[in-house]
């Protein structure tokens, strides 16, 4: 729970899209699942082995995972979508499945991150480090509102070098 303040946006934001494939409903991890009904907008679905067999059936290629090569030009991506747009980048890190960035801007989250994936899509096709053919990004990503400068710091802390355990806000 926040506290209360009359800011329209959030000091930060943690912004996390993953790979294509990597995480599917029915994942032993679990998932959420976009629904238009619920005042959340999203809910629970529990792992189920089937669920997750018949995701992967469905997939149109391969799972993604980055590679070295790959993560660094994902990485400079994130950083040219940034000064290019005058987006303050806290952190970066690209990580083999997926992509984590705290990122300070006064408007919402999910344009910053169209803009990550698709300057990130460009970046691996036009250095040849990606087929045209190939969807790296699962749909959606995550963007956790950052409302205090401690989230913010731990926002960081995780992203650098925390990838251990999961994130939670205050």
């Amino acid at each position: 729970m926040r506290d209360f303040d009359d800011n329209e946006f959030p000091l930060a934001y943690l912004i996390t899209f993953r790979c294509y494939g990597t995480w599917l409903h029915g994942d032993a991890r679990g998932s959420y699942r976009r629904n238009s009904r619920l005042m959340s907008g999203v809910s629970d679905v529990p792992p189920r082995h089937g669920l997750e067999t018949a995701e992967r059936q469905q997939l149109k290629h391969p799972s993604i995972k980055l590679n070295p090569k790959q993560r660094a030009v994902v990485e400079q991506s994130v950083r040219e979508v940034c000064q290019h747009r005058k987006y303050s980048l806290r952190a970066i890190n690209a990580r083999t499945n997926h992509v984590h960035s705290v990122v300070s801007e006064l408007s919402y989250p999910e344009p910053i991150l169209d803009a990550f994936k698709s300057y990130a899509t460009r970046a691996l096709r036009r250095t040849g480090l990606l087929p045209a053919a190939v969807k790296p990004w699962a749909r959606h990503g995550s963007t956790i509102y950052l409302w205090k400068e401690r989230d913010v710091e731990r926002a960081v802390e995780y992203v650098l070098l925390g990838q251990d355990h999961e994130f939670k806000i205050d």
